[in-house]
């Protein structure tokens, strides 16, 4: 299985990670793959981006390196409601919202059943992605959140840099994975690389969805054309914002 899109990057923006767009492209390039999206992460996290930094996103060349690059952003799940901390006004510009749990902005942490907050999100227009939720600290009804995911034209991340930062999430990231085999629900396999070199390495999460036979028509991200698809059915074009 090919990943020619990248659908979960950080550059500098997002102070914890160290590569700047022009180094990601790069790499990108390099490793082979056709698109990036930036989705550096919204503001709620300690040293996330600024909203400003969301709204220029349009002062970035549409392709570098010979690389496409789709404007994002990881906004955060903040509590069981499912509110986010992006406004709408600016999600609504972007090609790609992903949607994530991380435990400093979260106000639930304490909480056994996190289902609530991912129906609030599953169920929002905006977001596109819901990003590395196999935590299991934050466990919720994966059987009901994704067939909802199916019903509302969200795709569900298989996170490769879980496999080593995250990875008491394995198990349930396997879960996850067979259950929208199960239902036929589309995934995106991403690097969530945090430094131009991540790029381009899937093979941890990759060799899990190889073990379960996971069939490669519902990995979203295996080219710019079958995302672009995907968007375009549930009403959303890529690539219309910026100069």
């Amino acid at each position: 299985m090919n990943i020619l899109l990248d659908t979960h990057t950080h550059t500098i923006a997002s102070a914890h990670a160290y590569s700047t767009v022009i180094e990601m492209a790069r790499q990108a390039k390099e490793a082979g793959l056709e698109a990036i999206a930036v989705t550096d992460h919204a503001p709620a996290i300690p040293d996330g981006a600024h909203p400003w930094h969301f709204l220029n996103l349009k002062a970035l060349p549409r392709e570098i390196c010979g690389v496409k690059i789709l404007y994002g952003a990881e906004v955060n799940i903040l509590d069981l409601d499912g509110n986010i901390d992006l406004d709408e006004d600016i999600l609504g510009k972007l090609d790609v919202v992903n949607a994530s749990i991380h435990r400093p902005c979260y106000k639930n942490v304490g909480a056994s059943d996190h289902t609530s907050a991912y129906l609030s999100i599953v169920q929002n227009p905006l977001v596109d992605i819901i990003c590395h939720s196999g935590s299991p600290d934050f466990e919720y009804d994966y059987e009901r959140i994704i067939e909802l995911a199916k019903k509302n034209n969200k795709l569900i991340e298989i996170n490769n840099h879980s496999f080593f930062v995250r990875k008491p999430s394995i198990p349930n990231c396997r879960k996850i994975a067979e259950i929208c085999k199960e239902k036929g629900v589309g995934i995106v396999v991403s690097s969530d690389a945090h430094i131009a070199f991540e790029l381009g390495d899937y093979n941890n999460a990759l060799d899990m969805l190889k073990e379960i036979s996971f069939p490669e028509k519902l990995i979203m991200n295996r080219s710019l054309n079958a995302f672009e698809e995907f968007m375009q059915n549930k009403g959303k074009k890529l690539f219309t914002w910026g100069y």
